[in-house]
């Protein structure tokens, strides 16, 4: 498996990989590689010839008092992962690389990138949106491979690769599980023994509101209040947010339908956690 460090590199083995017959799969990712992008990974190879991914800690998606200077950071674990799993080439650009001196271009996805995650992290879609823009113009890929547990960024992705008509097919692969239920994020490591414990609540929340909805109920408002007395039975954890929403809009409406996404995001002790699900 290959390394590649600069845009030129990438888009040449793209280019050389396509013009050979293969199609090209991007899996985007920030490293802290775990089984979720395992399962990515293993879909991208699926699906196609060749598959590239990126492990870049994008600064840009950061917030001035987040965790970007102590985001895990394994290199060399990670790029065992994902040759066990398929991918061809790594791509770890440097910042510079990505974002050159004097910068400027950034890309933001109007309305739904202060949704969410985005109305909470100020100016955390414009990073992702420009990063992934960066990314899909240097490996030019046929498609590129997210994770649904980032479902409010990948209705931020669609879009964009809508209205700038990108090439790319966004593909979207299910949430990946610890067996007890905890969805797999890169900052499950930040948990003590007691916050892992406690995060569970998460998806505690996130299977008793799939519950409802099969059961027949439709009212966003019944469905989010639910989720809000579960949580009150978990006063150590601070509910950041609780939303009922189109998945394409990220705008919220007073009934619940099936292709709605429900997601929750919390803080457990220092860390911050989502998960979701799509209803239905």
């Amino acid at each position: 498996m290959k390394v590649l460090r600069t845009v030129a590199e990438l888009r040449q083995w793209s280019r050389e990989e396509r013009k050979g017959g293969n199609t090209v799969g991007l899996v985007p990712t920030m490293g802290a590689l775990h089984a979720g992008h395992a399962s990515l990974i293993r879909a991208a190879k699926a699906e196609c010839g060749k598959v590239a991914v990126s492990v870049f800690v994008n600064p840009t998606q950061f917030g001035p008092n987040e965790d970007y200077a102590v985001y895990p950071r394994t290199f060399d674990v990670d790029c065992a992962l994902a040759e066990a799993h398929g991918a061809d080439v790594v791509f770890a650009p440097t910042v510079e690389e990505l974002y050159p001196a004097g910068a400027t271009t950034f890309v933001e996805v109007e309305g739904l990138s202060s949704r969410l995650d985005g109305a909470s992290r100020p100016g955390h879609f414009r990073g992702v949106a420009t990063v992934v823009s960066k990314l899909l113009i240097a490996a030019e890929p046929d498609r590129a491979f997210f994770g649904q547990k980032d479902a409010a960024q990948v209705a931020v992705l669609r879009r964009m690769v809508t209205d700038l008509r990108f090439a790319a097919e966004i593909v979207v692969c299910p949430i990946v599980r610890e067996s007890d239920g905890l969805a797999l994020s890169s900052r499950n490591r930040y948990l003590s023994p007691a916050e892992r414990t406690q995060a569970l609540a998460l998806s505690r929340i996130i299977h008793q509101t799939e519950a409802l909805f099969a059961a027949g109920e439709r009212s966003t408002g019944a469905l989010i209040e639910a989720a809000r007395v579960a949580f009150s039975a978990a006063p150590e954890i601070r509910v950041d947010y609780i939303e009922l929403v189109d998945w394409a809009t990220l705008e919220p409406g007073p009934t619940a339908a099936p292709g709605n996404l429900f997601a929750v995001a919390a803080w457990v002790g220092a860390t911050r956690l989502i998960d979701n699900t799509i209803l239905g």
